[in-house]
């Protein structure tokens, strides 16, 4: 496994000069980066040496950043406009490409930047997507294929380094500064890649933003519609304004699409706000967009607890966004896990602003990722019809509660290791792999790995849960067993338990060992296992156990599916 210290190690692997990279890695905005710099133009030899020094050090990941025309040959005689095929070329990226992948073995994850050509470079000019000897057709066709091929490889990701050069134009690259330092880019390049690499280390290492809480007057919508109206706000329509906020919203709600929820803390008569979110022609967003709301006169940084609190999320899990200084400046000093971006007083640019955040960073996306926000409605659904049970129990079997079983396989390894990795309070031992570290070490015989779909009467919530064993002689040993949040307390842990029982004594064991690592967050999986699992707590009291020659019982009220 890779080293996880505190101030996280990543390799640097160039064919130019990459110093200049080093103190936006290790200053600015957490986290802080230690640099580790491979040889200059040492690339091949460190991607496929692993006994080259510079991997001695065990860094967490590494960072792939090489010029076009010497990381593939052939692409230097299509500068030179010499005869060269688009096969040729292609075949020297796959080439390529095997050598990060080997690289990507050694290291949590291995990101590898886009080529990119100067901006003073014309080459052919009117030519240059010329299908046979286009320079910016070959690039282009060589980035597409630098994608591709790393697509099915789970630890390696691909940044866009032509946005980097994008965003400081001209300056992103002089001769001058090749010639005198073989320095390929200048300093602000070098800032936007360490922005994005922060960005994706922290997606590495941890959760990152799951709820962006907004203000509404002069933040989603021009104007104060408690003295307006909503009839009279700046949204939509033929206003610049009115514009601005519009694709705001839409900004907004693209958010969603990727898995991040919305909702509202303003200061406002809520009849009031409300009625301008359903009513206004041009309102983007509306109220099955938000998954909760705090509209009073009350204290924001009150609210926004109280609200987080009933999402049963963190405060480190939220950005707020607020047009007032005052009101970002009260939440700041309130809360200070809460992420309060400074906001530009001009709203024709709100859209930039948001799109500018690099804390809604993932390396992954899933189906379940990108139906978050129904899946809150929806539970908010659940709980009022918990509300209006007679008891628990008439409760739980109303949910029609359904645990579908299946192993673990290529279909479901990239849910199932983002479950894994950012799993904290129903986990056993909040043990964390990465997809591949996990594919194989499920793959080595004696070991069962299994993970399961929970769905009920309101909605599907999708992979929610893993366990596996290890078996070894008459004894099973349960590895990992962990279940989201978002299904916790309804009997689940207890099917899954019953699950794990099986699976153990078909594979010969007569007792199971499950030992419990404790951290500052998985509290809730002691208390199962002292509280509602039955099993037996050992006199080390971190481990428990169960005779394998018992029945044991799961919930009634559960429907368990193989498939």
């Amino acid at each position: 496994m890779t080293n996880r210290s505190a101030t996280p190690q990543i390799l640097l692997v160039a064919d130019f000069t990459i110093a200049g990279l080093t103190p936006f890695l290790e200053g600015g905005d957490a986290p802080h980066l230690s640099a580790i710099l491979a040889p200059f133009d040492q690339v091949t030899q460190v991607l496929r040496d692993a006994r080259s020094p510079c991997w001695n050090e065990k860094p967490e990941t590494a960072f792939v950043w090489t010029r076009p025309q010497t990381a593939i040959r052939s692409f230097a005689r299509v500068l030179d406009h010499e005869p060269v095929t688009i096969d040729e070329v292609l075949n020297d990226v796959d080439d390529f490409v095997h050598g990060l992948c080997e690289a990507a073995s050694r290291v949590a994850s291995l990101f590898v930047a886009t080529w990119t050509l100067p901006s003073y470079e014309r080459s052919l000019g009117t030519l240059n997507w010329n299908v046979e000897r286009g320079p910016a057709y070959f690039l282009a066709r060589m980035n597409l294929r630098l994608a591709e091929s790393l697509s099915s490889d789970s630890r390696v990701h691909v940044l866009d380094a032509g946005r980097w050069v994008a965003r400081v134009g001209p300056s992103a690259a002089s001769p001058k500064l090749w010639h005198l330092a073989k320095i390929a880019f200048g300093p602000a390049v070098f800032q936007e890649a360490a922005s994005d690499l922060k960005a994706a280390v922290r997606a590495l290492r941890g959760p990152t933003k799951k709820l962006v809480i907004v203000d509404l007057d002069d933040t989603i919508w021009g104007g104060v519609v408690g003295d307006v109206g909503w009839q009279n706000l700046r949204l939509g329509g033929h206003d610049p304004v009115g514009e601005a906020f519009l694709a705001f919203q839409r900004a907004l709600k693209r958010l969603t699409n990727r898995g991040i929820l919305l909702a509202i803390v303003s200061k406002n008569t809520e009849t009031v706000a409300l009625e301008a979110i359903d009513s206004h022609p041009e309102m983007f967003l509306r109220r099955q967009d938000f998954v909760g709301w705090r509209v009073n006169w009350d204290d924001k940084a009150t609210n926004i607890a109280a609200l987080v609190d009933e999402l049963q999320l963190g405060l480190d899990a939220v950005v707020f966004i607020d047009d007032s200084p005052a009101e970002r400046a009260r939440v700041r000093g309130a809360l200070p896990q809460v992420l309060v971006p400074e906001w530009p007083a001009d709203q024709l640019i709100y859209e930039q602003a948001l799109a500018e955040l690099t804390c809604f960073e993932t390396l992954t996306l899933s189906a379940e990722d990108q139906s978050r926000t129904r899946m809150y409605l929806t539970e908010q659904e659940r709980n009022r019809t918990k509300a209006a049970a007679q008891s628990m129990d008439d409760y739980l079997r109303s949910l029609e509660l359904v645990v579908s079983v299946e192993g673990l396989g290529p279909e479901n390894l990239s849910r199932a290791a983002q479950l894994l990795n950012k799993t904290n309070q129903m986990n056993l031992t909040t043990r964390r792999l990465t997809e591949d570290e996990f594919s194989k070490w499920s793959a080595v015989e004696g070991r069962h790995t299994f993970v399961v779909r929970v769905s009920d009467r309101f909605d599907d919530y999708g992979l929610t849960g893993i366990a596996s064993l290890s078996t070894s002689g008459g004894t099973a040993t349960v590895v990992d067993f962990l279940l989201s949040c978002r299904v916790m307390g309804r009997g689940v842990e207890e099917a899954m338990l019953s699950i794990i029982i099986d699976r153990a004594r078909a594979a010969g064991a007569s007792r199971l060992d499950v030992p419990f690592s404790s951290t500052p967050k998985n509290s809730p999986m002691r208390m199962f296992l002292d509280e509602r699992s039955g099993l037996r707590r050992e006199a080390d009291g971190s481990t428990y156990t169960w005779d394998l020659s018992r029945d044991y019982q799961g919930p009634s009220h559960v429907s368990i599916q193989f498939s």
